[in-house]
């Protein structure tokens, strides 16, 4: 009975498949190519990377006057690095603190500048954001780095600045203890 429903199924479907194939497989009628006349664009000058940097300076930068630091964000903002801070592969990171509005900081890179602001850790890392760029800047005791949240990808990595760089060095020669090493035994 199934074999006669499935005969009976294939017989009403092929001529509508024969057909439906038949009209994808005709080729429109060719259209005569059209006979155009445009002039070949003109090639625009390399923007060089001194311009590219001048424009870079004078462009504002977003600011959201919504943005109010309490008093815990105004002291993480304290420990904020300044100053151009060497990264690895040749890149460079420049921390300037704003000097009209305490607490904010310019953090730039090869290409991008972001207006940020500290916000409060758990973990304790000091830890700047731009949140309309999607930007972090995150500095930890030996290293730092710069993220774009939004493009997923980092910007900059293993930046230190020269306290950062004595922090490092100190953690080589007295490494901390392992997690699971547990406390010392104590002294008699």
């Amino acid at each position: 009975m199934k074999t006669l429903a499935l005969l009976v199924a294939a017989a009403v479907a092929l001529p509508f498949a024969a057909s439906a194939q038949s009209s994808s497989t005709a080729k429109p009628a060719a259209k005569p190519a059209a006979k155009t006349t445009k002039a070949a664009p003109k090639k625009k000058a390399p923007i060089t990377r001194s311009a590219a940097k001048a424009v870079e300076e004078v462009t504002p930068i977003a600011d959201d006057p919504s943005v109010v630091l309490t008093e815990a964000e105004l002291a993480v903002a304290q420990k904020v690095f300044t100053g151009k801070i060497q990264c690895e592969l040749g890149a460079d990171v420049t921390v300037t603190a704003d000097d009209k509005k305490p607490g904010f900081f310019t953090v730039s890179t090869k290409g991008a500048r972001y207006r940020m602001h500290p916000v409060e850790s758990r973990t304790g890392a000091i830890r700047l954001e731009d949140a309309n760029a999607g930007a972090m800047w995150l500095q930890l005791g030996n290293k730092s780095m710069l993220m774009n949240q939004k493009q997923g990808v980092r910007l900059a990595d293993e930046c230190q600045s020269p306290a950062q760089l004595a922090f490092a060095d100190e953690m080589k020669k007295n490494p901390p203890k392992a997690l699971f090493d547990g406390a010392d035994a104590p002294k008699k």
